[in-house]
């Protein structure tokens, strides 16, 4: 039985329908959240959470509008990004209270300007790399995706974005060397 079929069952109460759906969805809703949240402990609760949204909302479910696979996907995906802004915004607010509480240290204006003249340092490297291989560094290190999904992302063999991602980091080694 496919997803489809599976999540108009789960969303007439049918338990059985639903042990069936979770262990189609089970795999990409991790795979989905553990991209976005990163953290494998997190990654865990936000996909438990999805999945018992999924038992509690599948009567919403329209499949004129889509598959169901895409349906949950959406739902995983939106949990695992209010995860993570959940968790940005309690990060922002303790510093905001540390810093409050504390003096800033002398360093910290100088700091913050070495970090920036560090960013745009690299900036400055990154735009020295072809577009082939900015783009597959870009993916890779800003993005997180591992070298396979870059190379799904890239419609290219796994091995050219191999040899885009050495060429490109040794020419940003090189360039970066320079900066020290």
């Amino acid at each position: 039985m496919e997803a489809d079929e599976l999540l108009v069952l789960v969303a007439g109460g049918d338990q059985r329908a639903f042990e069936a759906l979770y262990g189609l969805v089970s795999g990409p809703v991790f795979g989905l959240v553990r991209r976005v949240v990163r953290d494998p402990a997190q990654s865990e609760e936000v996909s438990q959470e999805v999945l018992l949204e999924l038992w509690r909302s599948a009567p919403k479910f329209d499949p004129m509008r889509g598959s169901a696979l895409s349906w949950v996907l959406t739902l995983a995906h939106r949990r695992a990004v209010d995860r993570v802004r959940s968790a940005r915004a309690a990060g922002e607010r303790e510093q905001r209270e540390a810093h409050r509480s504390h003096s800033p240290a002398f360093d910290q204006v100088s700091e913050e300007v070495e970090a920036g003249l560090e960013r745009e340092w690299v900036r400055r490297c990154l735009k020295r790399l072809t577009d082939l291989q900015r783009q597959s560094v870009t993916l890779a290190y800003y993005d997180g995706y591992t070298y396979r999904e870059v190379a799904e992302r890239l419609s290219l063999p796994l091995g050219t974005v191999k040899t885009r991602m050495r060429d490109g980091l040794t020419r940003l080694r090189d360039c970066l060397g320079g900066a020290a």
